[in-house]
Protein backbone atom coordinates (compact mmCIF):
# COMPACT_ATOMS: atom_id res chain seq x y z
CA UNK A 1 0.00 0.00 0.00
CA UNK A 2 2.82 2.72 0.91
CA UNK A 3 4.50 1.80 -2.73
CA UNK A 4 0.75 2.17 -4.54
CA UNK A 5 -0.11 4.93 -2.87
CA UNK A 6 3.21 6.70 -3.25
CA UNK A 7 3.19 5.58 -7.15
CA UNK A 8 -0.47 7.39 -7.73
CA UNK A 9 1.06 10.30 -5.71
CA UNK A 10 3.65 11.05 -7.75
CA UNK A 11 2.00 10.50 -10.86
CA UNK A 12 -1.24 12.96 -10.09
CA UNK A 13 0.99 15.33 -8.74
CA UNK A 14 2.80 15.80 -11.54
CA UNK A 15 -0.35 15.87 -13.71
CA UNK A 16 -1.61 18.68 -11.80
CA UNK A 17 2.15 20.48 -12.62
CA UNK A 18 1.18 20.01 -16.31
CA UNK A 19 -1.86 22.17 -16.12
CA UNK A 20 -1.42 24.36 -12.95
CA UNK A 21 2.58 24.93 -12.40
CA UNK A 22 2.05 26.25 -8.69
CA UNK A 23 4.27 23.89 -6.53
CA UNK A 24 3.88 26.61 -3.69
CA UNK A 25 0.08 26.52 -3.27
CA UNK A 26 -0.24 22.67 -4.30
CA UNK A 27 2.12 21.74 -1.40
CA UNK A 28 -0.17 23.45 0.89
CA UNK A 29 -3.06 21.83 -0.32
CA UNK A 30 -1.34 18.37 0.05
CA UNK A 31 -0.50 19.29 3.90
CA UNK A 32 -4.27 21.01 4.61
CA UNK A 33 -5.72 17.87 3.15
CA UNK A 34 -4.06 15.45 5.64
CA UNK A 35 -4.29 17.95 8.36
CA UNK A 36 -8.36 17.66 7.85
CA UNK A 37 -8.42 14.37 7.79
CA UNK A 38 -5.90 14.09 10.96
CA UNK A 39 -8.91 16.17 12.71
CA UNK A 40 -11.47 13.88 11.58
CA UNK A 41 -10.20 10.79 12.83
CA UNK A 42 -8.97 12.56 15.82
CA UNK A 43 -12.52 13.37 16.07
CA UNK A 44 -13.83 9.88 15.63
CA UNK A 45 -11.00 8.43 18.28
CA UNK A 46 -8.89 6.25 15.30
CA UNK A 47 -6.33 6.87 16.74
CA UNK A 48 -7.26 9.01 20.09
CA UNK A 49 -5.70 12.29 19.94
CA UNK A 50 -2.79 12.36 22.23
CA UNK A 51 -1.77 15.09 24.15
CA UNK A 52 0.79 18.23 23.33
CA UNK A 53 2.41 20.13 25.53
CA UNK A 54 5.20 23.19 25.19
CA UNK A 55 8.19 21.30 25.82
CA UNK A 56 7.27 18.53 23.19
CA UNK A 57 5.96 21.14 20.81
CA UNK A 58 9.33 22.66 21.18
CA UNK A 59 10.94 19.72 19.84
CA UNK A 60 8.51 19.20 17.17
CA UNK A 61 8.64 22.49 15.50
CA UNK A 62 12.00 22.16 14.12
CA UNK A 63 10.97 18.67 12.57
CA UNK A 64 8.01 20.53 10.69
CA UNK A 65 10.00 23.40 9.86
CA UNK A 66 12.54 20.93 7.96
CA UNK A 67 9.47 18.78 6.61
CA UNK A 68 7.87 21.61 5.17
CA UNK A 69 11.08 23.36 3.46
CA UNK A 70 11.59 19.73 1.88
CA UNK A 71 8.15 18.99 1.11
CA UNK A 72 8.17 22.45 -0.93
CA UNK A 73 11.21 22.36 -2.43
CA UNK A 74 10.83 18.56 -3.77
CA UNK A 75 7.15 19.76 -5.63
CA UNK A 76 9.03 22.78 -6.96
CA UNK A 77 11.88 20.46 -8.70
CA UNK A 78 8.66 18.13 -9.35
CA UNK A 79 7.21 20.89 -11.17
CA UNK A 80 9.94 22.10 -13.07
CA UNK A 81 11.88 18.41 -14.55
CA UNK A 82 10.30 14.61 -14.76
CA UNK A 83 9.93 13.47 -11.67
CA UNK A 84 12.30 10.27 -12.41
CA UNK A 85 15.31 13.12 -12.42
CA UNK A 86 13.81 14.52 -8.78
CA UNK A 87 13.80 11.11 -7.25
CA UNK A 88 17.45 10.10 -9.00
CA UNK A 89 18.61 13.43 -6.93
CA UNK A 90 16.70 12.49 -4.21
CA UNK A 91 19.29 9.26 -3.92
CA UNK A 92 22.03 11.54 -2.86
CA UNK A 93 19.90 11.73 0.35
CA UNK A 94 22.24 9.14 2.40
CA UNK A 95 24.94 10.98 1.27
CA UNK A 96 23.89 14.07 2.89
CA UNK A 97 22.67 11.90 6.18
CA UNK A 98 25.98 10.72 6.65
CA UNK A 99 27.89 13.59 6.12
CA UNK A 100 25.11 15.57 8.89
CA UNK A 101 25.57 12.13 10.99
CA UNK A 102 30.09 12.42 10.32
CA UNK A 103 30.47 16.77 10.56
CA UNK A 104 27.17 18.31 12.86
CA UNK A 105 26.46 14.35 15.48
CA UNK A 106 30.00 13.78 15.40
CA UNK A 107 29.51 10.26 14.48
CA UNK A 108 32.15 7.87 13.24
CA UNK A 109 31.37 6.97 9.88
CA UNK A 110 32.97 3.84 8.38
CA UNK A 111 35.12 4.24 5.25
CA UNK A 112 33.40 1.13 3.68
CA UNK A 113 29.87 3.47 4.37
CA UNK A 114 31.41 6.44 2.53
CA UNK A 115 32.75 3.97 -0.50
CA UNK A 116 29.53 2.73 -0.96
CA UNK A 117 27.89 6.58 -1.56
CA UNK A 118 30.73 7.02 -4.21
CA UNK A 119 28.35 4.85 -6.96
CA UNK A 120 25.78 7.05 -5.49
CA UNK A 121 26.99 10.55 -6.33
CA UNK A 122 28.52 8.94 -9.90
CA UNK A 123 25.54 7.69 -10.87
CA UNK A 124 23.64 11.37 -10.24
CA UNK A 125 26.36 12.92 -11.56
CA UNK A 126 26.03 10.88 -14.94
CA UNK A 127 22.08 11.17 -14.99
CA UNK A 128 22.41 14.92 -14.43
CA UNK A 129 24.51 15.70 -17.37
CA UNK A 130 22.74 13.86 -20.21
CA UNK A 131 18.86 14.54 -18.30
CA UNK A 132 16.33 15.57 -21.03
CA UNK A 133 14.69 17.40 -18.89
CA UNK A 134 17.41 18.80 -17.12
CA UNK A 135 16.99 22.55 -15.56
CA UNK A 136 19.19 24.29 -12.73
CA UNK A 137 15.56 25.49 -10.60
CA UNK A 138 14.56 21.80 -10.64
CA UNK A 139 17.81 20.63 -9.93
CA UNK A 140 18.60 22.68 -6.84
CA UNK A 141 15.47 22.54 -5.29
CA UNK A 142 15.98 18.70 -5.00
CA UNK A 143 19.21 19.29 -3.84
CA UNK A 144 17.55 21.34 -1.10
CA UNK A 145 15.03 19.48 -0.38
CA UNK A 146 17.79 16.35 0.18
CA UNK A 147 19.32 18.71 2.93
CA UNK A 148 16.00 20.05 4.68
CA UNK A 149 15.04 15.82 4.96
CA UNK A 150 18.64 15.44 6.57
CA UNK A 151 17.99 17.81 9.17
CA UNK A 152 14.54 16.55 9.72
CA UNK A 153 16.19 13.36 10.48
CA UNK A 154 18.93 15.17 13.12
CA UNK A 155 15.88 16.79 14.93
CA UNK A 156 13.90 13.93 15.01
CA UNK A 157 16.12 12.08 16.90
CA UNK A 158 16.40 14.25 19.38
CA UNK A 159 11.97 14.89 19.43
CA UNK A 160 12.11 10.72 20.24
CA UNK A 161 8.62 10.28 22.05
CA UNK A 162 6.74 8.24 24.12
CA UNK A 163 4.13 9.50 20.98
CA UNK A 164 2.64 6.97 18.52
CA UNK A 165 4.21 7.44 15.09
CA UNK A 166 0.06 8.23 13.63
CA UNK A 167 0.21 11.58 16.25
CA UNK A 168 3.29 12.64 15.71
CA UNK A 169 3.07 12.81 12.33
CA UNK A 170 -0.33 14.69 12.38
CA UNK A 171 0.89 17.48 14.76
CA UNK A 172 4.07 17.74 11.97
CA UNK A 173 1.83 18.09 9.25
CA UNK A 174 -0.37 20.96 11.03
CA UNK A 175 2.92 22.75 11.96
CA UNK A 176 4.23 22.39 8.66
CA UNK A 177 0.78 23.43 6.74
CA UNK A 178 1.53 26.81 8.91
CA UNK A 179 4.65 26.88 8.05
CA UNK A 180 3.94 26.64 4.13
CA UNK A 181 0.88 29.36 4.06
CA UNK A 182 2.82 32.67 3.92
CA UNK A 183 5.48 31.63 1.06
CA UNK A 184 2.72 30.39 -0.87
CA UNK A 185 1.02 33.61 -0.47
CA UNK A 186 4.02 36.02 -1.04
CA UNK A 187 5.37 34.17 -4.25
CA UNK A 188 2.21 32.90 -6.26
CA UNK A 189 -0.93 34.87 -4.09
CA UNK A 190 -0.70 37.36 -6.99
CA UNK A 191 -0.24 35.03 -10.03
CA UNK A 192 -3.16 32.50 -8.29
CA UNK A 193 -5.53 35.65 -8.04
CA UNK A 194 -4.93 37.14 -11.56
CA UNK A 195 -5.26 33.95 -13.61
CA UNK A 196 -3.94 30.29 -12.42
CA UNK A 197 -7.33 29.65 -11.02
CA UNK A 198 -9.25 30.19 -13.94
CA UNK A 199 -6.17 29.44 -16.01
CA UNK A 200 -6.27 25.51 -14.85
CA UNK A 201 -10.61 26.06 -14.89
CA UNK A 202 -10.48 26.63 -18.07
CA UNK A 203 -8.51 23.61 -19.21
CA UNK A 204 -9.71 20.95 -16.98
CA UNK A 205 -13.12 22.44 -15.30
CA UNK A 206 -13.52 23.54 -11.86
CA UNK A 207 -14.85 19.67 -10.90
CA UNK A 208 -11.76 17.77 -12.30
CA UNK A 209 -9.76 20.80 -10.71
CA UNK A 210 -11.35 20.39 -6.82
CA UNK A 211 -11.34 16.79 -7.07
CA UNK A 212 -7.21 16.12 -8.43
CA UNK A 213 -5.89 18.84 -5.50
CA UNK A 214 -8.20 16.87 -2.88
CA UNK A 215 -6.68 13.74 -4.13
CA UNK A 216 -3.61 14.11 -4.22
CA UNK A 217 -3.81 15.52 -0.84
CA UNK A 218 -5.10 12.37 0.50
CA UNK A 219 -2.66 10.31 -1.68
CA UNK A 220 0.08 12.29 -0.27
CA UNK A 221 -1.06 12.08 3.36
CA UNK A 222 -1.62 8.20 3.32
CA UNK A 223 1.60 7.28 1.90
CA UNK A 224 3.40 9.09 4.25
CA UNK A 225 1.58 7.69 6.98
CA UNK A 226 1.38 4.10 6.15
CA UNK A 227 5.20 5.01 5.39
CA UNK A 228 5.75 6.20 9.05
CA UNK A 229 3.53 3.68 10.39
CA UNK A 230 5.40 0.39 8.82
CA UNK A 231 9.19 1.63 8.78
CA UNK A 232 7.72 2.07 12.63
CA UNK A 233 7.24 -2.10 12.66
CA UNK A 234 9.85 -3.62 10.90
CA UNK A 235 13.66 -4.34 10.92
CA UNK A 236 16.40 -1.93 9.58
CA UNK A 237 17.42 -4.29 6.79
CA UNK A 238 13.78 -4.37 5.94
CA UNK A 239 13.41 -0.69 6.09
CA UNK A 240 16.44 0.05 4.20
CA UNK A 241 15.05 -2.58 1.38
CA UNK A 242 11.68 -0.98 1.64
CA UNK A 243 12.96 2.48 0.67
CA UNK A 244 15.45 1.46 -2.77
CA UNK A 245 12.60 -0.29 -3.86
CA UNK A 246 10.21 2.32 -3.56
CA UNK A 247 12.70 4.71 -5.66
CA UNK A 248 12.72 2.15 -8.62
CA UNK A 249 9.51 1.53 -8.09
CA UNK A 250 8.10 5.51 -8.48
CA UNK A 251 11.15 6.19 -11.27
CA UNK A 252 9.83 3.03 -13.38
CA UNK A 253 6.03 4.32 -13.28
CA UNK A 254 6.57 7.58 -13.74
CA UNK A 255 8.35 7.17 -16.73
CA UNK A 256 6.01 4.47 -17.93
CA UNK A 257 3.23 6.77 -17.07
CA UNK A 258 4.59 10.41 -18.79
CA UNK A 259 6.60 8.48 -21.71
CA UNK A 260 9.63 10.29 -20.46
CA UNK A 261 12.27 9.74 -23.20
CA UNK A 262 15.63 9.17 -21.24
CA UNK A 263 19.32 8.79 -23.15
CA UNK A 264 21.14 5.42 -22.10
CA UNK A 265 23.92 7.11 -19.68
CA UNK A 266 20.81 8.50 -17.97
CA UNK A 267 19.44 5.30 -17.43
CA UNK A 268 23.08 3.71 -16.40
CA UNK A 269 23.34 6.56 -14.07
CA UNK A 270 20.16 6.16 -12.49
CA UNK A 271 20.73 2.21 -12.10
CA UNK A 272 24.41 2.93 -10.66
CA UNK A 273 22.82 5.56 -8.45
CA UNK A 274 20.22 3.15 -6.90
CA UNK A 275 22.90 0.52 -6.59
CA UNK A 276 24.44 2.82 -4.76
CA UNK A 277 21.71 3.41 -2.72
CA UNK A 278 21.20 -0.11 -1.81
CA UNK A 279 24.61 -1.25 -1.08
CA UNK A 280 24.53 2.03 1.23
CA UNK A 281 21.41 0.55 2.91
CA UNK A 282 22.44 -2.93 3.28
CA UNK A 283 25.79 -1.54 4.82
CA UNK A 284 24.11 0.51 7.11
CA UNK A 285 21.53 -1.72 8.19
CA UNK A 286 23.68 -4.19 9.19
CA UNK A 287 25.49 -1.81 11.62
CA UNK A 288 22.60 -1.12 13.17
CA UNK A 289 21.27 -4.94 13.80
CA UNK A 290 25.12 -5.52 15.12
CA UNK A 291 24.71 -2.74 17.64
CA UNK A 292 21.73 -3.94 18.39
CA UNK A 293 22.67 -7.52 19.06
CA UNK A 294 25.59 -5.80 20.98
CA UNK A 295 23.42 -4.10 23.35
CA UNK A 296 21.18 -7.38 24.23
CA UNK A 297 23.69 -9.42 24.73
Amino acid sequence: MWYFLNVIFNILNKKIYNYFPYPYFVSVIHLFVGVVYCLIIWAVGLPKRAPIDSNLLKLLIPVAVCHALGHVTSNVSFAAVAVSFTHTIKALEPFFNAAASQFILRQSIPLTLWLSLAPVVIGVSMASLTELSFNWTGFISAMISNISFTYRSIYSKKAMTDMDSTNVYAYISIIALFVCIPPAIIFEGPQLMKHGFTDAIAKVGMTKFISDLFWVGMFYHLYNQLATNTLERVAPLTHAVGNVLKRVFVIGFSILAFGNKISTQTGIGTAIAIAGVAMYSFIKARMEEEKRQMKAA
